[in-house]
Formats: structure tokens, C-alpha cells, sequence
């Protein structure tokens, strides 16, 4: 009889486990520490902290005190906004943010914006505007650019 090989399969990555880890990205970021940085205080590789950031990697409990330690934020907060995930891949975002056009922003996309260097800079500068006048122009101007009318 001959011998039977497996092919192994990848498989996808957990949507909790992608949600934590990019709420610790987003945390990271916030604090303007790299990966590099944030491996050396877990003693761990910047590429285990990419693992953990994209979700590949589940991170288990006493790990994930250890980050909340170090990015000072409670565990609690790898989790805020899992209430609105769907818990299935297929299963739609009811509570997310809707945009004009009628598409509804997700979780994910959210937090890809808010963990992005752009979007961190922006979400700095806009808070740092003290005029809420020119806050709302602001925002009428870039719904403009973007052809959304604002309704």
C-alpha cells in the first residue's frame, strides 16, 4: 500500500482573532510605536507582531495582558466593537456607519482607516481644529470631493 499524503490547506484566519489583532495595530500605531518596539518589550519578532496583527496568529490571554500593559489600554479594548461583527463571514454589519450612497462601512474597514498612518494623521489634525465650524466645513468638503452629498 502506498503512502497517503495530505495537502495541507491554509486556512483563514478567525474574524475575532483579526479584530483583536487589529485593534492592537491600531494601538500600536496611536502610540507611534513600530513593531520592531513592540516585539522587543513582548521579546518576540516583529514578524510574530505582524501575526498577531493580521490575525494569522490567535494571541493567547496572558499574552494579551502583557500588550495591554504595554500599549496602556485594558484588555477590553482589544475587544470594543466585536458587538457590531457579524458572526459569520457572510452575515452583514447591521450596526455599522452607513454612507450616503447606502453602503455600509465595516468594522473592518474602519479600523483599517483608523490604523493607517493617513488616517491617524488626519484623525490628529481634524481633532486639533477647536473651531466646530470648520470642522463641518471640513467634512462637507471632503464629502464633496468624494461626490457624496452628505444626506
Amino acid at each position: 500500500m502506498a503512502p497517503r499524503y495530505t495537502v495541507a490547506t491554509k486556512k483563514a484566519p478567525n474574524p475575532i482573532d483579526q479584530h483583536v489583532g487589529s485593534r492592537v495595530r491600531m494601538r500600536r500605531m496611536m502610540l507611534a510605536m513600530g513593531q520592531q518596539a513592540l516585539g522587543v518589550a513582548l521579546g518576540l519578532t516583529f514578524q510574530q507582531v505582524q501575526k498577531y496583527e493580521k490575525g494569522t496568529n490567535r494571541i493567547g490571554a496572558s499574552r494579551l495582558q502583557q500588550i495591554s500593559h504595554i500599549l496602556q489600554v485594558p484588555v477590553a479594548f482589544f475587544f470594543e466593537g466585536m458587538a457590531s461583527m457579524p458572526t459569520t463571514a457572510a452575515a452583514p454589519n447591521a450596526s455599522a456607519p452607513h454612507g450616503s450612497n447606502g453602503s455600509a462601512l465595516s468594522t473592518v474597514q474602519i479600523d483599517d482607516f483608523v490604523s493607517s498612518s493617513d488616517g491617524l494623521r488626519l484623525i490628529g489634525a481634524f481633532m486639533r481644529i477647536d473651531n466646530a465650524a470648520v470642522r463641518r466645513r471640513i467634512v462637507m468638503l471632503v464629502q464633496e470631493i468624494a461626490g457624496d452629498d452628505g444626506n
